[in-house]
């Protein structure tokens, strides 16, 4: 080998070494500075009620700021982006709502990967899906709205949105009990539930955790839960595969995502830490009290859902012609 291939090889050699030996030096200090928190959508909903949850134990925990910066836009896509293009150091974190995985099902083109560009580290939480009737409306239970819509194809559906989580669980829905039903996409949940509670459409998938409030209120009557489980603060309220028409599960989910490649060490460290705090029975609670669920999966679970998720809402959106260009 001729001396300067020698010694190149040798500094490259030295500086590879450098560079592993600083990177798991950083990672066993981490976090020496703030981490930021990237929410995709605005301050007070339901994705962003899980980093406001967790911020001054995780800030107690680290020993540094948590900061919480909410880039509302595009179904969570404009936050996405801005993580994907991160260092993965670990200060910068994801607060990723279940979009995440149905956007890839609805837009022909995004500017990031959406499994390879992202590393799962811990599910936070979810909150399922509910169907609603308004209280003025004769439903009493699921079959019911199946009946009047065998009678009446086409009924329609309230949706926050085309793409929507309530939108995909209406379709899977109709699918399962061979009925016909039409989307009726509003721009967002309150606005969508309004017109199901004055008595303007008879029906919506919507997520309980922010419809809670409207049913404690008795202006919104819950027939069927979408998801695997009855929920606690729902105890009466069948599931939808009590009744016969299972559908996957459609429960929006949150959880922490970090940018792709992050070193398995430091995405171990953080889920261990987020996991202890979901197990604290106060933080339970709270999320319990919204109508979620305590998840606390691990970085392989929460990876393999997200995959899963992608596949199913790629072909649902297939199926039944739902496409955002």
């Amino acid at each position: 080998m001729p001396r300067v291939t020698r010694r190149a090889a040798m500094a490259l050699a030295a500086g590879a070494a450098a560079t592993a030996t600083g990177l798991a030096r950083a990672q066993a200090n981490w976090p020496d500075r703030p981490v930021r928190l990237i929410v995709g959508y605005p301050a007070g909903g339901p994705t962003d009620f899980g980093g406001r949850l967790l911020q001054e134990p995780l800030q107690q925990l680290w020993g540094q700021p948590l900061v919480i910066e909410n880039r509302a836009g595009a179904s969570g896509i404009i936050a996405a982006e801005a993580v994907a293009k991160s260092p993965p150091d670990g200060y910068t974190l994801y607060l990723c709502a279940s979009t995440h995985t149905s956007n890839a099902a609805l837009h022909a083109k995004l500017p990031f990967d959406t499994l390879a560009d992202f590393t799962p580290i811990v599910l936070l939480y979810n909150s399922p899906t509910v169907l609603f009737t308004g209280p003025d409306q004769p439903f009493r239970t699921a079959q019911d709205v199946v009946e009047a819509a065998k009678k009446r194809p086409g009924m329609a559906h309230a949706s926050s949105g085309t793409g929507a989580t309530g939108h995909f669980a209406m379709e899977m829905f109709r699918r399962k009990a061979g009925i016909e039903l039409t989307n009726v996409a509003y721009r967002g949940a309150p606005p969508a539930l309004q017109d199901v509670i004055g008595g303007r459409v008879p029906i919506t998938f919507s997520t309980l955790s922010g419809a809670i409030g409207l049913v404690r209120d008795g202006k919104l009557r819950p027939l069927a839960v979408a998801g695997p489980d009855r929920s606690e603060v729902l105890p009466g309220v069948p599931t939808l595969a009590e009744a016969g028409l299972g559908i996957p599960d459609t429960s929006p989910w949150y959880g922490f995502v970090g940018p792709g490649r992050m070193p398995e060490p430091l995405v171990r460290r953080i889920a261990a830490d987020v996991q202890g705090l979901l197990r604290r029975p106060d933080i339970a609670k709270r999320i319990v009290d919204q109508g979620g669920f305590v998840q606390g999966e691990g970085p392989e679970e929460f990876a393999a859902r997200m995959t899963r998720e992608v596949a199913e809402n790629v072909e649902v959106a297939r199926a039944a012609g739902i496409r955002i260009e």
